[in-house]
Parts: structure tokens; C-alpha cells; sequence
């Protein structure tokens, strides 16, 4: 910009103007084309200014003006504008970046490309997804960025995984993630890429995407892609098993408590005896059952529930076995042991509030050492405190009459 116009991008009654041609500059006008300026609260002497230099001799024979003012809108001929100061093009464009303190940038152009960018991603998810019309919609929804490595790196490795399935013989997920994308985590369950990979398989499938994990699993099966199944592990003692499979002879062969996979219980499912089965959160309660020498059936799930816990209670339900539950007493534990009180009937046991309140009242015998000199020990006192299953009161009703 030339040094002689410097002082029309610093006159500050002047700034709402060049704001505003920023403004139509960025929408993506070409400075030639714009005829007339809308001005909103320009001052005054701004007004002044631009009349000085726009208003001639006739105009102002005939009270009128160049510059028009209706409310807090000032209407003002650019183009006379500029042709009356000696301002070409880039010259505007210099002024009016030095007076806004931004660039000029042409954001239809960006707009337009940005949206191309999408159409052609989109396409190409049509293509390489051309059987998942549900799948891809979803994908829309969630939006891009600017930047769609990610996503179009995901489009590729569930065109890869899918031209790879039904897989014979049968693949691990972690191998199939792992020879596709390098990455034996890539399709983790619990992954965003590994969603998809379900819903691309079950929408492929014409069935409705499951949402239980053992489910998940079974649908993954059903094309020769196997999830982890030997990992993951539920305790089980003193379980009455009545047919001649490896895993019944096991139950009633051992002395101890048996950990099984969850190949264990889809491959060889132990035949269940009409029994009464209490199931625990945690493991400590199984080695507390074990050394007391308990003698009721008992199973373990540690925790949250995972596939094999979905199938060991199906297996039990259709056994005709009776359930009973027991949590920890806290938001975590009363969550699971709703799910399982309404998904397979089960009596939840030792989580009620009497047992909550009888367990705040009896803390440990041995309570928490003093923090700070004078200060009393601490102890399990407060209502919303949470219970866990090692506490004798929860023990004595989860186990019964035995002596712990």
C-alpha cells in the first residue's frame, strides 16, 4: 500500500468502512464488482469525511449527497470512492487488511472446496462401501474436519476387513485388524473403528446390530472373525455339572475353585444341574468361600460384565438353575446387578439398604490409623459410602450360616 494512503487505513471514524468491505471481500466479491457499501454505526466525522471527498459542487446546490444515512446504516458509493482517492485493486485489498488487521481471505472459495472435499469423501465411502448405505450416514453425521486422513483411513481398512470376510478358517479380530492396518488393536470392541466394523457386518447381514457384548461376539462368529476368548475368565466352585464334556468333567473333578474361558463355554458348555448359584463381583469372595470350605455353588465374574458373564448366565437360565447376585454396594455394583436382576431374573442378595446401613455401623475392626496427631481413626461412617462385598456383614449374607 502506498505510504500516502497509510492514514486512511488509521483514521479510526473510517475503520467500520473498511470493516465492511472486508467483510463483503472475504464473502468472496471481487473488488470491482462492488458498487455500494452498507456502513452500520459510522461515526459522524466518518460521514464527514467521505462527503468531503464525494459531495460536488451540484450536489450540494441540490442539498444532496453521495453518502446517505438511514437509521444506523451508511450507504456509501465505493466505487466513486475509490475512483475520487486513486485506489486500484490491490491497493484496496492492502488498505483494507492493514486497517482490519486481518487478511483477506476469499471464504466462498474455501467454503466451495471444503465442500467438494466432502462430496469426493463421501463418494468415495459409496464406493468402497457400496452394500452399507446405513453405515455411511452414520459416518456423515458425526462430521469432518479439515483434515480426513482419519476417517478415510478408517473407510479403507472396513473395505479391507469386509473383502476378508466370512473368513475359513477363522481369524482372530486382532489378526485381522493387525494384517489390514498394522495395528492388532485397530478393531478393538471398544474402539470407535471396531463399532463400525460390527454394524458394517451386521448391517451387511440385514440384522439389527447388537449390543451386548457376548452377542457382538456371536455375530462376529458368524463370518469366521473371532474376538478374544481366552483372556477373560469366570471362577466356578462347587458348580454341579451332570453331562461327560471335558469342562463337566473338570467341575466335578476339581477341589478348587475352576477358571473357564469363554471357549470353554461356547465350545464344550458344561450341562448345568438344577441348582441354587450364587455369583459374585469379586474374587476374594471365592477365596474367602474356598478356605472356609463353603459348600454352596458358587461362580465369579470380577466386575463389569464382559461376554463370557453374558453366557455363563444364559447357560445357567437355560439350565433352570436359580441365580442369586451379589455387588458391591455402590453406583458401579447396583448398576451391574440391575442389568442382571432384569436380564435373567436373578435375586440380588446382600445389596439392599438394611445391609448397607448394618455394614456402616460395624466397620473393620481394625479402623484406618489417625492421619494427624488428636485427630480420631477413621472409620466407614458416611451414608453414601460405598460397601464392599470383603465386609463381614456382606459375607455372612452372601455365604450364609458358615463360619468365615
Amino acid at each position: 500500500m502506498p505510504a500516502d494512503l497509510t492514514y486512511l487505513a488509521e483514521d479510526v471514524d473510517l475503520h467500520p468502512l473498511w470493516r465492511a468491505v472486508h467483510g463483503r471481500l472475504c464473502a468472496g466479491t471481487r473488488p470491482e464488482a462492488i458498487n455500494t457499501v452498507r456502513v452500520l454505526a459510522l461515526s459522524t466525522a466518518g460521514i464527514a469525511q467521505l462527503r468531503t471527498w464525494l459531495d460536488t459542487s451540484t450536489r450540494r446546490r441540490r442539498g444532496t449527497s453521495a453518502v446517505t444515512v438511514s437509521g444506523d446504516t451508511t450507504t456509501v458509493p465505493l466505487r466513486e470512492l475509490l475512483a475520487a482517492l486513486d485506489i486500484d485493486r490491490e491497493t484496496l485489498i492492502a488498505l483494507v487488511e492493514k486497517a482490519v488487521g486481518e487478511p483477506v481471505i476469499d471464504r466462498s472459495a474455501a467454503t466451495l472446496a471444503a465442500a467438494d472435499r466432502r462430496a469426493q469423501l463421501w463418494q468415495y465411502a459409496t464406493e468402497e462401501l457400496p452394500d452399507l448405505p446405513q453405515l455411511v450416514a452414520r459416518m456423515r453425521v458425526t462430521g469432518v474436519g479439515e483434515d480426513d486422513t482419519e476417517i478415510r483411513h478408517s473407510i479403507a481398512a472396513l473395505s479391507a476387513a469386509l473383502r476378508r470376510i466370512p473368513a475359513r478358517p477363522p481369524v482372530p479380530l486382532a489378526k485381522l485388524a493387525h494384517d489390514i492396518t498394522g495395528d492388532p488393536h485397530y478393531f478393538d470392541l471398544t474402539t470407535l473403528n471396531g463399532i463400525r466394523l460390527v454394524a458394517a457386518i451386521a448391517e451387511r447381514a440385514g440384522q439389527t446390530e447388537p449390543n451386548r457384548p457376548d452377542l457382538v461376539r456371536a455375530l462376529l462368529a458368524t463370518v469366521g472373525v473371532i474376538a478374544d476368548r481366552l483372556s477373560a475368565t469366570v471362577l466356578l466352585f462347587n458348580v454341579e455339572a451332570v453331562g461327560d464334556g471335558p469342562i463337566d468333567r473338570r467341575l466335578r473333578d476339581s477341589p478348587a475353585p475352576v477358571a473357564l474361558t469363554l471357549l470353554d463355554l461356547v465350545q464344550h458348555p458344561p450341562v448345568l444341574a438344577s441348582q441354587t448359584l450364587t455369583v459374585v463381583e469379586n474374587p476374594s469372595v471365592m477365596e474367602i468361600a474356598f478356605t472356609a470350605e463353603v459348600q454352596q455353588p458358587i461362580a465369579c465374574t470380577s466386575g463389569q460384565l464382559r461376554a463370557i458373564d453374558h453366557v455363563l448366565f444364559q447357560l445357567a437360565v437355560a439350565h433352570g438353575v436359580r441365580l442369586r447376585y451379589a455387588g458391591d454396594i455402590d453406583t458401579a455394583g447396583r448398576q451391574i446387578a440391575a442389568v442382571v436382576a432384569t436380564t435373567y431374573g436373578a435375586e440380588l442378595v446382600a445389596m439392599d439398604d438394611d445391609t448397607a446401613s448394618e455394614a456402616r455401623h460395624h466397620p473393620p475392626a481394625t479402623p484406618w490409623p489417625r492421619l494427624r496427631e488428636g485427630e480420631p481413626p477413621h472409620t466407614l461412617t458416611a451414608a453414601t459410602a460405598a460397601v464392599y462385598q470383603e465386609h463381614d456383614v456382606l459375607l455372612a449374607r452372601i455365604l450364609g450360616a458358615h463360619r468365615l
